[in-house]
């Protein structure tokens, strides 16, 4: 048995790979250790209970989810930032099936506040990119947002009508398109 992980990245992957296999019942500490050939030990030298390693793992869910594209032009015009989001939404529920709804819900319980901390992170950092493509989309229209209506209060609804999507399972961007065209250009 190899007694040495190369990297926590290596751990977090065969845990997405685990997930992937057999869902997440399949995470913890002992079935890790044997599917990366290590001892137990090992992945506590990385991780000191079940639940941070969870909690890591579902970080690394959603930044595979939502790694940036290789075109930056995603990030300069809203409606291909959004297709995009609902793509990788979609890819998402595909690859882990019932993560967004089981588990991501399952972080709002008290009990699991790493995870929580870590899921909310990960939506503050999808939440202010989706801002950042409001501000420097140069199709928006002068006087689109005001005092009252902001940019970061535009993307806040955005990205709650993508998270109900995203709990419907609908990976249809044409509604939230739809909303965009008529409040911003």
């Amino acid at each position: 048995m190899n007694t040495v992980v190369t990297s926590k990245e290596e751990i977090l992957k065969t845990s997405r790979e685990l997930i992937q296999q057999q869902g997440w019942s399949a995470i913890n500490i002992r079935s890790v250790a044997a599917a990366c050939g290590v001892s137990v030990g090992s992945i506590y030298n990385y991780f000191s209970s079940k639940a941070q390693l969870v909690a890591a793992t579902v970080e690394s869910v959603w930044c595979e989810i939502f790694h940036r594209p290789q075109d930056e032009a995603v990030f300069q015009d809203t409606q291909a930032c959004i297709t995009w989001m609902y793509r990788q939404m979609e890819y998402g529920c595909k690859q882990y099936p019932g993560f967004f709804t089981l588990h991501s819900l399952g972080f709002m319980r008290e009990e699991k506040l790493d995870g929580k901390r870590k899921m909310q992170q990960t939506w503050q950092h999808i939440l202010d990119g989706l801002c950042s493509v409001l501000k420097r989309d140069v199709k928006v229209r002068p006087g689109a947002f005001t005092e009252q209506f902001t940019p970061e209060k535009f993307a806040d609804v955005l990205f709650s009508l993508m998270l109900s999507a995203l709990l419907r399972q609908d990976y249809d961007p044409g509604a939230i398109l739809e909303i965009v065209r008529r409040t911003l250009y």
